[in-house]
C-alpha cells in the first residue's frame, strides 16, 4: 500500500468532478484493509469503489480508501443453481457478462448498471423488473469500528427499494458478495420497461438470458449517457412512493400521471415524469444540466463543479415539491 497526498479524484467518480483527497490509498486485500484501518486514527474516512453513485461538492479533507479487491468463484449447489462469489472491486457490468458467459441467469436485467460489485447491495440495485435482493445470498462485511469481518445474510441487510442497512451504517463495508443464480432452467423476465418491445424489434421470439441482456443494454444506451463520455451518476433521484390519496390529488391537474402499484395503497411515480413536467428535461446550463433523453440524469458536460450540480438538484426538488407536493429523495451520495 502507498499512501498518497492531495490526490486527484477525477478518475474515481463518474461525474468527473475534479476534486482532491487529502490522503488516498488503494487496498487490494482484506488484510491490507485491516492494516490501514488499525493504524489509522483519522476521524474522516471514505471508502470508494467505482465512484458511480457519488457527487463530490468539495475536496475531501480526510482519507479515501479505494477498494480494489478482485476475484470470483462459482460453486454448483444443485442441478439448476450455482452460488457465485465476487469481490467488491469487480466491475459490475463485467461481472454480469462473466455470468452470462458461464450461462448463469438472474442478473441479466441488471446489465450496464455502472459501478462495482461492492456497491450493488448498498443500493439494492434494480432495473427492468429485477432487484439484487432477488438473487442475493449473503455478503462479507468489514466493520470499520473493530476491524472484524462478518457474513450478512438477506435478512441482515434490510433491503428495500434502493436501500439497505449499509446506507445508514456506513462503518459496514462490503468486501464480497454471494448470489444464487440459475444454470439451466432460466426465468426470462422481459415484461418490464419495454424489454419485450426491444426483443420484438430484434426479431427474437424465444429470448435467452443473453438476449434479455442485449435488449436492456440497447434500451439503456438509447436513454442514458455513457459516463465515459458525459459525466453522470445515472439516476440522481429515487422514484417516490405515495398513497392513493396523493395520486388522486395530482390527477386533478395531471390526469395522465403514470403510477405503478407496489403494495396495498402504495404507488410508485416515475421521478423522471415529475421532473419533465416541472420543465427540467434537457435543460442546459452550459457546463452542466439535465440529460435530454432522461430527466433523472444530471450531467457534467465539462468542468462543472459538484456544487453546480448539487444546486441544480436542489432547484429540481424545490420546483417538483411546489407543483406536486412531493419531496424527491436523492439516490446519489452527496459529499
Amino acid at each position: 500500500m502507498i499512501l498518497k497526498n492531495n490526490y486527484s479524484l477525477l478518475n474515481y467518480n463518474s461525474f468527473k468532478i475534479d476534486v482532491k483527497a487529502k490522503e488516498f490509498v488503494e487496498v487490494n486485500s482484506t488484510d491490507e484493509l485491516k492494516e490501514i484501518c488499525k493504524i489509522n486514527n483519522r476521524k474522516e474516512i471514505l471508502f470508494l469503489g467505482g465512484g458511480s453513485n457519488i457527487l463530490f461538492t468539495k475536496d475531501f479533507q480526510g482519507l479515501i480508501i479505494h477498494l480494489n479487491l478482485k476475484g470470483k468463484t462459482i460453486e454448483k449447489i444443485d442441478s439448476n443453481h450455482s452460488i457465485i462469489s465476487a469481490y467488491a472491486g469487480e466491475n459490475w457490468n463485467k461481472f454480469v457478462n462473466y455470468c452470462l458467459e458461464k450461462n448463469l441467469g438472474g442478473i441479466e436485467n441488471l446489465s450496464l448498471i455502472p459501478g462495482n460489485v461492492g456497491s450493488a447491495p448498498v443500493q439494492n440495485i434494480g432495473a427492468y423488473g429485477t432487484e439484487l435482493k432477488d438473487v442475493f445470498v449473503s455478503c462479507e462485511v468489514f466493520n470499520q469500528k473493530d476491524c472484524t469481518v462478518k457474513e450478512y445474510n438477506l435478512d441482515d441487510c434490510c433491503f428495500d427499494y434502493r436501500n439497505s442497512i449499509f446506507k445508514t451504517k456506513k462503518h459496514l463495508i462490503i468486501i464480497s458478495v454471494k448470489l444464487k443464480l440459475t444454470n439451466k432452467d432460466h426465468y426470462i423476465n422481459s415484461s418490464y420497461g419495454g424489454v419485450n418491445d426491444e426483443l420484438e424489434r430484434l426479431g427474437i421470439k424465444n429470448p435467452t438470458i443473453r438476449d434479455v441482456s442485449e435488449a436492456v443494454i440497447n434500451i439503456r444506451n438509447r436513454k442514458l449517457p455513457d459516463p465515459k463520455n458525459i459525466g453522470n451518476a445515472g439516476s440522481f433521484f429515487k422514484n417516490p412512493i405515495v398513497d392513493l390519496k396523493k395520486i388522486e390529488a395530482i390527477k386533478k391537474n395531471f390526469i395522465d400521471i403514470p403510477n405503478f402499484k407496489v403494495e396495498e395503497n402504495k404507488f410508485k411515480i416515475p421521478a423522471a415524469w415529475l421532473i419533465e413536467k416541472a420543465g427540467f428535461k434537457g435543460k442546459n446550463f452550459g457546463k452542466f444540466g439535465v440529460h435530454k433523453s432522461q430527466s433523472l440524469v444530471l450531467v457534467n458536460y465539462g468542468n462543472a463543479s459538484g456544487k453546480d450540480i448539487y444546486k441544480l438538484s436542489l432547484s429540481i426538488k424545490e420546483v417538483v415539491n411546489k407543483i406536486f407536493k412531493i419531496n424527491l429523495e436523492t439516490e446519489v451520495n452527496i459529499i
